[in-house]
Formats: C-alpha cells, structure tokens, sequence
C-alpha cells in the first residue's frame, strides 16, 4: 500500500447497520463478503485511507436483553424509528463478548478477507477496542472475576444504577466520574496488574488482524482518572499506567499500526504523549457547534506538528448528526474549518449525503431519508480538493485577518490560513464564520508580480498584484458563512 499522507481521510461505517441494509437488498442475511468492491474503490476515489468498521467484535444475548428492556433508551430507539421493532435491538457494539468477528458478518475468516480486498484498493482497516469494560456474558466475567471492579450487594441496594448481579458476584458497571454506570457492561479492574496484562494481550491480538483502533473511551485508564472515579472501591490500591507500555507492544509487534483516542475533557495532549497517534478534538467541534471564531482562530493556530495528530470531525456514532446540528450554510463553513486543516478528516457513514437522524448504537437499522442533495454537491467538490497535495501533504500557517477599514470589527469572525504544497503549490482559505456579511483584510505573503486567485470551492476568479497584496492586504467580502478556498497562481 501507498504511505498514508501527513493528513489522511477516516470513514466510519456502522457495520451493523449497514450488513443489515445489504442484506434486505440480498434477501438472505449479508456478510463482510459482500460488502463490494466498487464501494472500496468508491471510497478509495473519494479520497479516503481508513475505514472504522464499527460494531465487527461478537455481542450476545446480555447485552441484547438490556438494550431491548431498558426503559431509558427505548425513547431513543422511537425517536430514531417511528417503525422500531424488537428485532432492530442488537445491543451496543461496546458491551463486547469476545473479540472475535460476529459470526453473523462471517466470522474471523470474513474479516480477514475484508481486510486483504481493502489493502487491494489502498485501504487500511481500523477497529474497536474497549479497554474500559465489557459484556457481562464476556467469558472473563465468570472465569477471572478477579480482572473486574466487583462489590457487594449493599452497593448493589444503595446503587442499582452502577452494580449488577452475575451468578454469585456484584460486579460494577463500568462509567465515567460524572454519569451513572453502562448498564450493558462490566467494568475492568485497573489496579490489578493482571488486568492490564490481560488487556495489552488483548490489544495485541486485534492489532494482528487490524491496521489501526478506535480506542473507546481512552481518558478513562489515564490513573488519576480511574482512582478519580473508583476511589472508594480501590482501598488504597494504586493504578498504573495501560498506554504507554500496551502501545509499545503493540506498535513493536506492528510497526505500522495506528492507535485512535476518543477523549474528552482537554486531555487530548495526555493520551498523546502516551503514544496514541491521533486523539478527538472535541474542543474544535464545541468551537465550531458554537460559532466561536475567535475560539475556533485559536485552535487553528497552534503547531501544525499537534494539529496532524488531531481527528477532527463533525459527527460520529456518539454526536447528532452534522445536518441537524449545523444549518446550512454555516455547515459548510464548518466543513471547511474542520477538514481544510490540518489532522485525521473523520467522515462518518451518511454524512455526505446530509442525513439528518442520528441512529442510536444500539440498534441495526435507521430510518430512510432522502440525500439531501446540496450537502451532497458540496462535499463532492470538498473531497476533491482535500485530495490535492497542498491540503494532504502541504505546510499549514493560520493568518491573522486585519480590520477592513477602521471602525469595522468585522473581521473578528474571520478565520484564514495559508497551505503550501511540496512543489510550492499555494491555497489560501478563508471563512466568514459568522451569520452576517463581513469584511477583513489578509497580509498573507502570497508573492510577487501579477496573481491569480481562483476560487476551487466557486466560481470566483481574480487577478491581483502581488506587490500591492503585500502593502495593502488581500481585502475581503463575503456574507455569512460564506467563504473561499483559493489556489493561488
């Protein structure tokens, strides 16, 4: 396979839902075998390098028997779907079995196929892995109880919502400090040097049969994070660190594998320096949902080196879709503002298209919608300039946008930055991110003599003097919303 640029593309595919829709089209139940090979090529065309197979690993009947009984979420599943039916109930993807391929996509023997056909098209294959808990049906529950937090059944009485019965022992859900346990899952014991042993053997299984992980919930093992949350049931037992020493392993066994870190709460840079090679950047999405230029100019304008290592998205599997939460046209600033940067571009399975339901993880199937096929044009001509050198393999510099003329503020909302390619390629990109028409001028060092700018997300072209750029700024206009993405001749 061809090496993966400084900036690659990640789909994210909910193979549950999609197994399911093939299936309906087949009329028998559909496997990782049937997933097409044109649809690989497609997405190889769109410019994309990993696909997330969400949802490949095995669940069972546990996990299934909570998510189809548990009162909290079924408003949920009715919201997703006027039409839900039991069957449409799978259970969540993270309350795991086993780490084996669900036998239903063909098993370990599909997966591994699935794999081959991807590296065909210059595809790599990234996976789930859920450090944090497991299903309590996991043959680990019953056979090692000891790799888990367990209780007692005070706790049980005193916190239904954070214990659970299985055979003879209490066993803590697992959850984060600030909610209520996942009723679907067992939480592993961190303070127990078996459990980390135990864990990185895992991690070092799946990265035989993957290129890459989505790590789940990754915050979560940082030690002060786990004796934050656990305390009372650590007794003063103290928790080292998982990261460092399970991502060594792996990558020494797998020198070319890549590990993908959702986190929150601003410790991005911590699981980073454990050796995860891209981590969420949620504060950039917060920024963007929130229309905060100034905000989003700041995060923007960090080293490029920290900001290749940064998966920015607008929607995933855990956020409402980009179409309901973003309003055309700030959508498409957004976009812009979010994958004309530098960093791992996450697109998530209907994203393109607009659709507008988010489909709770728990189920298999979601509504039909129709594309929406504006969103659709948009990310077509998106997709084919982010698959240009400058925006995949370039150096990336944020430029501060001046005042237009005194007295206009306007240019607080604007947010630019200049791509420079491996053969001086040149693309200037400019947002207004804000809902009113604005105006700033950009001292951007496009060079000398006579210039052309032309616009490669429009239709604007205009010719310029460099000299006069240089003294006087780039002036520009633009209403809200709107911007240009300019390659510069």
């Amino acid at each position: 396979m061809r090496e993966l640029p400084a900036n690659p593309m990640l789909y994210q595919v909910n193979t549950r839902v999609l197994m399911r829709a093939m299936g309906e089209i087949l009329g028998r139940p559909a496997t990782l075998d049937d997933l097409p090979d044109e649809a690989l090529a497609h997405l190889r065309a769109l410019g994309v390098d990993w696909v997330w197979m969400l949802g490949v690993w095995r669940t069972d009947a546990a996990g299934r028997a909570i998510s189809r009984t548990n009162p909290a979420w079924q408003a949920q599943f009715h919201e997703a779907l006027s039409d839900l039916r039991e069957e449409d109930i799978t259970g969540s993807p993270f309350a795991i079995a086993g780490y084996d391929t669900e036998p239903a996509f063909g098993g370990d023997a599909a997966l591994a196929r699935l794999r081959e056909r991807l590296h065909a098209h210059d595809l790599r294959l990234m996976l789930d892995f859920v450090p944090n808990h497991m299903a309590p049906d996991h043959p680990w529950v019953s056979e090692n109880p000891a790799l888990f937090v367990r209780g007692t059944q005070e706790d049980l009485d005193r916190e239904p919502l954070n214990w659970i019965r299985v055979g003879d022992t209490v066993f803590a859900h697992g959850r984060d400090p600030y909610f209520p346990g996942w009723c679907d899952t067992v939480q592993l014991d961190y303070a127990n040097p078996d459990t980390i042993a135990a864990m990185s053997a895992q991690l070092l299984r799946i990265a035989d049969r993957c290129d890459g992980v989505r790590c789940d919930v990754a915050m979560l093992l940082l030690p002060d994070v786990f004796e934050r949350t656990w305390s009372a049931e650590l007794a003063g037992r103290s928790v080292l660190p998982f990261w460092p020493e399970a991502i060594a392993r792996a990558k020494a066994a797998h020198p070319a594998f890549r590990l993908m870190a959702e986190v929150y709460w601003g410790l991005d840079g911590r699981l980073l320096a454990d050796g995860f090679d891209w981590a969420y950047d949620k504060a950039l999405y917060d920024a963007l949902r929130d229309g905060e230029a100034g905000h989003v100019r700041d995060l923007l304008a960090r080293d490029q080196a920290e900001q290749k290592r940064m998966a920015r998205f607008l929607e995933n599997h855990d956020e409402q879709r980009a179409a309901s939460v973003f309003p055309w046209p700030k959508h498409a600033a957004a976009a812009l503002l979010c994958f004309a940067v530098p960093g791992l571009r996450f697109l998530h399975q209907g994203q393109l298209e607009g659709l507008r339901v988010h489909i709770p993880i728990h189920l298999d199937r979601g509504p039909e919608e129709p594309v929406d096929e504006t969103v659709l044009h948009f990310y077509r001509r998106l997709l084919s300039v982010l698959s240009e050198a400058a925006l995949r393999d370039g150096t990336f510099a944020s430029v501060q946008p001046g005042p237009a003329w005194d007295g206009n503020p306007s240019h607080q909302r604007f947010v630019s930055a200049l791509w420079r390619g491996p053969d001086a390629e040149t693309v200037l990109l400019v947002v207004n991110f804000g809902p009113d028409r604005g105006q700033c001028r950009l001292h951007a060092g496009l060079g000398d003599g006579p210039l052309t700018l032309d616009d490669r997300m429009g239709p604007e072209s205009y010719v310029r003097d460099g000299a006069e750029l240089e003294r006087d700024g780039l002036f520009i206009d633009l209403p809200g919303w709107g911007f240009n993405l300019f390659a510069v001749h």
